[in-house]
């Protein structure tokens, strides 16, 4: 054998031996305790489209999106608030809802958005309340909350609140006061 060879096969074999005797490192990630707690999807500043036949219908925008699938109920979670655009054939926005917190149970389609809750429909109405509830399934949109619609020729306050989804039939409740706007 050739004496460089026999070298260079040595110290080989020192090397492997020298790091095979040495304590192995083993990286493990903490086990899920509680899985329905976990989010199976957790995503960043996200913008999506909603179109039907074709059509882009909506875009919603979010700082975070969280969703849980094996909570009871399984749900999605947008800590940092929503945004949302309903467009109309033109792609000009027709409504808009916004808010600082959003919560969506995906099997009983129900929305709850609080904090600083603001809605514009498509007669140009502005919505104003801190907490807002839409029921998808039967197409409402309530709350127990203070409400304020700004109309072109006035506002209107009072507390508790009922809508058809696209907002343009509505009922306060408990009206407190109804103001005209000064032009």
């Amino acid at each position: 054998m050739n004496v460089r060879f026999a070298v260079l096969l040595s110290n080989c074999l020192f090397l492997l031996l020298l790091t095979g005797c040495g304590k192995q490192v083993h990286l493990q990630a903490d086990a899920i305790v509680d899985r329905a707690a976990t989010p199976v999807l957790k995503a960043d500043s996200i913008t999506t489209l909603v179109s039907d036949s074709g059509v882009t219908r909506y875009r919603i925008t979010a700082s975070s999106w969280e969703i849980f699938d094996r909570a009871n109920p399984a749900c999605w979670e947008f800590k940092q608030g929503i945004y949302l655009e309903k467009f109309n054939e033109q792609l000009e926005i027709e409504a808009s809802l916004q808010s600082d917190y959003a919560y969506y149970e995906t099997q009983a389609e129900k929305w709850l958005l609080r904090g600083n809750v603001i809605a514009r429909n498509e007669a140009g109405e502005r919505f104003e309340t801190p907490e807002l509830n839409w029921d998808q399934h039967s197409q409402t949109i309530y709350s127990d909350s203070a409400i304020t619609i700004t109309k072109a020729t006035s506002i209107i306050q009072g507390i508790g609140f009922r809508s058809n989804q696209s907002m343009s039939q509505y009922t306060i409740l408990h009206p407190t006061g109804v103001f005209p706007v000064d032009e």
